[in-house]
């Protein structure tokens, strides 16, 4: 037989329930706002003993509201803050099996995917799915094998709030550990995402693949081609992560095809450069816009990769003096249409060589352009590169090796 107390706490949830179902959306959007300002951080005892053992008869109603007004947005945020408190609340399984037993995976993956929905909206259907993979193993496998990972990159790549990309790498980062059976599915979503158009996007693709990589071990065939494809941006945080994730990449299986890639790189074929610039621009009345061509600042940011790599790493460096990387960074000196090309290439072979590419005129960029150095071996001090020079040259055509000292030498007389 209950006590009189636990009557009257019985009798407050069903009032409680009854206002719930009777009230409408302003009505109910109050009741969420009081609900969220006293329950935040609540553990599950602590929720059920505020609801009188029956806090899931509340979540029940929170759920199956979730399904009638999730395409509308209605109070969405508060609703999917409200789901969850349940949820994050220490010793919760029960929730979370009562929320997913409704799909509530599935309803939280679609909301993600429409376009009428508050990106503050999706953002807290993003912190739910945390929530959700936290739990373990089984609940991320849920989540990928629900098309998740499809959904949530997606997302990703369309999202623009930097905030709610964020949260959304903080998602994806939590399936790649600890979820073996799917860690390959991730792996390649975000693969998937380097081509998008979000540079956020990119930026924390591309910081998220460096951890995936180093768990998965292997290497995808096309992931090369994808990461050297990103240094066409012009912007340098997302430069700077794909530098950071070639050098990564340099210790798997894929060194070499990396390697040859971005020596390639450094000479940008005719077809490329003409079909990046437009009719107009080959009239001589117009000034030449080709400082941000992607082919040009693909160029510049594989110089600079090359010499990052050459720097930290001798028998790298001796592999691209066989693939004739000197001669690429000398024609790369010559491309008087880009001076961060002529500047990151120049630092590569000399690395006192800050401005000299600002002193290369028409008819030296030329020569540059069209030299036929090859390289024979690494200069060493000592088992170390020497500080002031990244590769020693040995030209076939002495007159050239000749004219390139020459005007190595009246550069650095000038500084004097």
């Amino acid at each position: 037989m209950t006590s009189i107390k636990e009557q009257a706490a019985i009798s407050r949830l069903l009032s409680f329930l009854q206002d719930w179902d009777n009230a409408g959306k302003v009505a109910r959007s109050h009741i969420l706002d009081n609900f969220i300002k006293t329950n935040q951080g609540k553990t599950s005892p602590e929720l059920e003993q505020e609801f009188s053992q029956g806090a899931s008869l509340f979540l029940v109603r929170l759920t199956t509201w979730l399904r009638l007004i999730y395409m509308t947005g209605s109070c969405l945020d508060k609703l999917l803050q409200s789901i969850g408190i349940f949820l994050s609340a220490v010793s919760s399984n029960r929730y979370l099996i009562e929320f997913l037993e409704v799909g509530g995976v599935l309803t939280l993956l679609e909301i993600l995917g429409l376009e009428e929905i508050k990106e503050e909206d999706k953002k807290e259907s993003i912190k739910l799915l945390q929530v959700i993979a936290n739990y373990g193993r089984k609940y991320k496998e849920l989540i990928c094998e629900s098309y998740g990972v499809r959904s949530i990159a997606e997302f990703l790549a369309k999202s623009k709030s930097e905030e709610t990309q964020e949260e959304v790498q903080v998602l994806l980062d939590s399936l790649v550990h600890g979820n073996p059976k799917y860690q390959n599915q991730v792996y390649k979503g975000l693969i998937a995402l380097l081509p998008c158009a979000s540079p956020k996007a990119q930026q924390l693709s591309l910081q998220t693949l460096r951890t995936a990589q180093s768990i998965i071990g292997t290497t995808h065939p096309s992931i090369v081609e994808c990461v050297l494809k990103v240094l066409r941006t012009m912007h340098l945080e997302v430069q700077y992560e794909a530098i950071e994730l070639i050098k990564d990449l340099v210790n798997y299986d894929v060194c070499q095809e990396l390697l040859k890639g971005l020596v390639e790189l450094l000479i940008p074929s005719v077809s490329e450069t003409r079909k990046l610039q437009p009719k107009i621009l080959n009239d001589s009345l117009v000034p030449q816009l080709t400082a941000h061509l992607p082919v040009f600042l693909q160029q510049a940011a594989a110089a600079k990769a090359i010499r990052v790599l050459a720097r930290s790493n001798t028998s790298i460096a001796e592999e691209m003096l066989h693939l004739r990387v000197v001669h690429s960074l000398l024609a790369a000196m010559g491309n008087s249409d880009h001076c961060n090309s002529q500047r990151q290439a120049s630092l590569t072979l000399e690395s006192n060589a800050e401005d000299l590419y600002m002193k290369i005129d028409s008819i030296q960029a030329d020569i540059l352009a069209a030299n036929k150095v090859n390289v024979s071996k690494v200069l060493h001090q000592g088992g170390v590169p020497r500080s002031n020079t990244a590769f020693y040259l040995e030209a076939h055509d002495k007159d050239q090796l000749d004219y390139i000292s020459y005007f190595q030498k009246e550069d650095m007389e000038g500084k004097e």
